[in-house]
């Protein structure tokens, strides 16, 4: 099982999201290349003080605004007010800092902070004024979600909602704390003890009862499992939660489960741009549908200056632009170690030369076209004498079984990347040294035809390791 995604439903998603959309899509895809019966998955975190800061921001500014009313994607709408109530709360502790309380009491006391408590309070208590404001912006949300998913070629097997496992998971912490697995502090909230282990000290869930994201995971992992029965399961998560999952497995392990030992934590560095960080809660965030729509735009005008689409109709020419547009994105992120922190250029990605997708598009491309003029021919293999460029070439058609164990081995799509990269770039010294179709011995120019061939089988199926799309011309 591999869970990816885990969008929050207070804001579109943004660059940060597309990576581990991209990470976890193309492991599902690398696992299933070698053998594996993989479930994809995904966790919305529908519920929680972050979903209240939109929803009570909403209730005070929206005025009643609809996606159709302002013409606005769902989650986007939805994103507005997240950022809006972050801006009214900062002018409230401002207020409060220059009547003399201090920055903690502050940001504690804010009129914007009680209230959004007291909403999170209400939702549950199953306030029914609440659930059905909380209902209809978290459907805006998922229409909006589903857009980008589309757009973006992930999918999933099945979806599951915070806010119905993490009944599960208080559930679980009640047993826990029969058990002497946690125990409580004198506020009422409850913690697990994991020094021995060298870890610390965890809180599980505060003192007026509400839950956290460990408590959800808790009562997820427990029905995943229920449900499925994986032997492993692969957390998709960036590495600013290193240490909750390194809690939740040992809070697993401590309650007897023997699954338990085959979760592990798919741990990916965060995105950042040229021009530094993102911050959902400022308004600062790469957004995803704007970086797709920017990425194809890209590609339009770079295939357009390089005069490659005549002949095509506007539908063929949208499709190409699509193909590379998303394929430049996919491979530019899939192609760094998901260990490693990253840096997005858009300009760079999109770039015909060099280590991107475009360039092994074009090589695919390339390929196609020559095969095209080739017409019909045959099968016949004779003996021949072979170019060292082509023993290059076959060295590699070798190794890409192994490129794809190691890659599922290792969770890591940037394997697949970095070998379709040095296939098409040593086709490309091949085509510069050999000829194809002007070969005047036969034999050599049918083997060359049946060599290319299978490199531009082997293109495709590696790209589509990585969820991204080769075309035909280019």
């Amino acid at each position: 099982m591999v869970e990816y995604s885990s969008p929050n439903t207070n804001k579109p998603l943004h660059l940060g999201h597309i990576r581990n959309n991209l990470l976890g899509y193309s492991i599902a895809k690398i696992l299933e290349a070698n053998g594996r019966k993989v479930y994809k998955v995904n966790i919305v975190n529908d519920r929680g003080i972050h979903i209240c800061k939109s929803m009570l921001a909403y209730q005070l500014f929206g005025q009643g605004e609809t996606p159709e009313s302002s013409h606005t994607k769902g989650d986007h709408l939805v994103g507005k007010y997240y950022v809006e109530f972050d801006k009214q709360y900062k002018k409230e502790v401002a207020q409060l800092l220059e009547e003399g309380q201090s920055k903690e009491d502050a940001e504690k006391t804010a009129p914007l902070m009680l209230k959004v408590q007291a909403m999170l309070r209400a939702w549950e208590a199953g306030d029914e004024d609440v659930k059905k404001l909380w209902e209809t912006m978290n459907s805006w949300v998922y229409q909006g979600f589903d857009v980008t998913y589309k757009t973006l070629g992930v999918n999933f097997d099945k979806i599951y909602y915070e806010s119905e496992t993490y009944l599960i998971g208080k559930q679980k912490v009640e047993q826990g704390l029969a058990k002497g697995v946690f125990f409580k502090k004198n506020d009422n909230s409850v913690w697990i003890d994991l020094s021995k282990d060298g870890l610390d000290e965890k809180v599980i869930m505060r003192g007026d009862g509400t839950s956290l994201y460990i408590t959800q995971d808790i009562g997820t992992s427990i029905k995943r499992h229920e449900e499925f029965g994986f032997n492993q399961m692969i957390y998709v998560v960036g590495n600013e939660q290193d240490y909750h999952f390194k809690v939740l497995f040992k809070i697993l392990e401590k309650f007897g489960f023997d699954w338990a030992k085959g979760l592990y934590h798919c741990s990916y560095g965060m995105v950042e741009l040229p021009e530094g960080k993102m911050k959902s809660r400022e308004g600062t965030v790469v957004d995803a549908d704007d970086l797709i729509e920017e990425m194809i735009k890209t590609a339009q005008q770079t295939t357009e200056e390089l005069g490659k689409t005549e002949g095509l109709s506007e539908a063929d020419k949208h499709e190409l632009f699509s193909t590379i547009g998303l394929g430049a994105l996919k491979y530019f992120i899939l192609k760094v170690d998901p260990k490693k922190k990253m840096l997005f250029n858009p300009a760079e990605s999109i770039d015909f030369h060099g280590n991107t997708g475009p360039f092994i598009q074009y090589t695919h491309a390339r390929i196609k076209s020559i095969l095209r003029k080739a017409g019909d021919f045959s099968n016949e293999v004779a003996e021949i004498e072979l170019h060292p460029k082509e023993r290059d070439l076959l060295k590699l058609i070798y190794e890409f079984q192994q490129a794809i164990a190691d890659a599922g081995n290792n969770y890591s799509p940037a394997i697949i990347a970095n070998y379709v990269y040095d296939l098409a770039k040593e086709f490309n010294q091949f085509y510069h040294e050999c000829q194809i179709l002007k070969e005047e011995i036969q034999e050599t120019k049918l083997f060359r035809l049946q060599l290319i061939k299978l490199i531009a089988q082997i293109i495709k199926a590696a790209m589509d390791l990585l969820g991204a799309k080769v075309p035909e011309q280019m």
